[in-house]
């Protein structure tokens, strides 16, 4: 029977484990640091695709990554690249990654709800906002990497911000270079729910419990309907592929790498 098969999981990426009804799903490791790996990121998708097909499943939980990144090591992976002589159908299947899997989120049939901790980069809170429930603990926070290296965002934020908070809050909080904290992050409306850190794994539990209540019919409908507006996303991302291509070619990019 489907409700039987097997859906837990555990590689160096990331480990998932079943719940009756709810995949709780943890990365092992920053998502970013891994976009290099195509054979990761595949197993990524493979695995969601697993969930997808599964009709008893309702609710998806991830947990993003419990390492912290720190900037340097945010410039060391871009120099890796850059200094690798990758060419442009590389680094742009490597971005073609991280589209897949956002697009994979949103396409989802079941509720996604993303729980974080600590400093989360961009790609991070990327990932949370194509998401359909968002929770922190008390003491994460957002940090724009990418202004310090001079880059664009990568995974949607423009987009996903635009229509969630608007035009001229979406502009403040991508060009802050201040941290934006789990509180300011809920007034904004980036997040759902602040919680203790040490309540952050009951407090997804209990949320993923709640969806898992209702209809699989109406959760996955609800969930169409309401990603409606979300159809471009695609074509953005796309967009949002040229623009990086074209910073991190440039040679102010790779001389920023440099300092």
């Amino acid at each position: 029977m489907e409700n039987d098969i097997d859906l837990d999981r555990d590689y160096d990426v990331f480990s998932a484990k079943r719940m009756e009804d709810i995949i709780i799903f943890r990365f092992k490791k920053n998502l970013l640091l891994r976009t290099t790996d195509l054979r990761a990121m595949s197993t990524i998708l493979n695995y969601l695709n697993l969930v997808s097909e599964n009709n008893s499943i309702k609710v998806l939980v991830i947990f993003g990554s419990p390492q912290e990144t720190s900037f340097k090591e945010i410039v060391q992976f871009h120099r890796r690249v850059l200094e690798t002589g990758l060419d442009e159908g590389t680094i742009r299947r490597m971005y073609n990654a991280v589209d897949q899997f956002i697009l994979r989120i949103m396409e989802l049939n079941k509720i996604v709800i993303h729980a974080d901790t600590r400093k989360s980069i961009s790609l991070s809170l990327n990932v949370s906002l194509a998401c359909d429930y968002r929770i922190v603990s008390d003491n994460t926070v957002f940090k724009n990497f990418h202004l310090d290296l001079g880059l664009a965002p990568k995974g949607g934020s423009a987009f996903f911000l635009n229509k969630m908070i608007g035009l001229g809050r979406a502009y403040k909080a991508l060009l802050s270079e201040q941290e934006i904290t789990a509180q300011e992050a809920l007034r904004l409306g980036i997040v759902d729910k602040v919680v203790a850190l040490s309540d952050l794994e009951e407090a997804a539990l209990k949320t993923a419990q709640h969806f898992a209540q209702k209809p699989a019919g109406s959760l996955s409908g609800v969930k169409r309907l309401l990603n409606y507006s979300m159809r471009d996303l695609k074509d953005y991302l796309e967009f949002e592929n040229d623009e990086l291509f074209r910073i991190v070619m440039s040679s102010e990019f790779q001389k920023r790498l440099e300092e």
